[in-house]
């Protein structure tokens, strides 16, 4: 009696673990679709399908409406585009690989990646903070634009990364800037 018990006591137990591991399987496929999705509205350069992706996550519409804004105006083209990957439980990571108008405008050649660290709550999107591997000559150009042709820059590039009205007027002037830059005697040599 007691090892027929033992044997429903074992099934039990493993039905119960089957279960519990395809509803768990669920949800990580669940959080990746909606990442995925993210990403999609994201690079759409459709607004309001972003926002609609953000409903949850307030307090990261004004950075990554803003970079969308900045993106679409850079002519970011996607390369490749990694698989979002679940880092931590609710922790998703995206990287996509772009070709931007600034790389060009300095003359290299170089793709950025951009990664979007993608928090979630259940089954909401609770945060989205961006990243990007850019080179240290995307940084100096960056400085000496601001340094050299302030005005350039003041206008479109006001509240930049915090909600800013002009991202796409933004990054072209920073287009031009970086071109001038890489036209200049401060450009680095290679």
């Amino acid at each position: 009696m007691r090892s027929v018990c033992n044997i429903y006591l074992a099934i039990f137990l493993l039905i119960t673990c089957v279960f519990a591991n395809a509803k768990g399987e669920s949800k990580s496929h669940n959080d990746l679709q909606k990442s995925e999705d993210l990403i999609d509205a994201f690079y759409s350069f459709e607004k309001d399908r972003l926002e609609v992706a953000l409903t949850f996550a307030q307090d990261s519409i004004p950075n990554v409406v803003f970079y969308q804004g900045w993106a679409k105006g850079g002519n970011y083209k996607i390369m490749k585009r990694q698989p979002c990957l679940a880092k931590k439980l609710d922790l998703i990571s995206c990287s996509i690989t772009v070709q931007d108008d600034l790389m060009l405008a300095l003359g290299i050649d170089f793709n950025v990646t951009d990664t979007f660290e993608i928090k979630l709550s259940g089954s909401k999107i609770i945060s989205v903070e961006t990243s990007s591997n850019d080179l240290d000559v995307f940084w100096q150009a960056r400085e000496w634009v601001k340094k050299k042709y302030p005005e350039l820059i003041e206008a479109p590039c006001k509240g930049i990364w915090n909600g800013g009205p002009t991202p796409g007027k933004c990054i072209r002037a920073m287009v031009e800037g970086y071109s001038r830059f890489a036209k200049s005697d401060d450009f680095p040599k290679q």
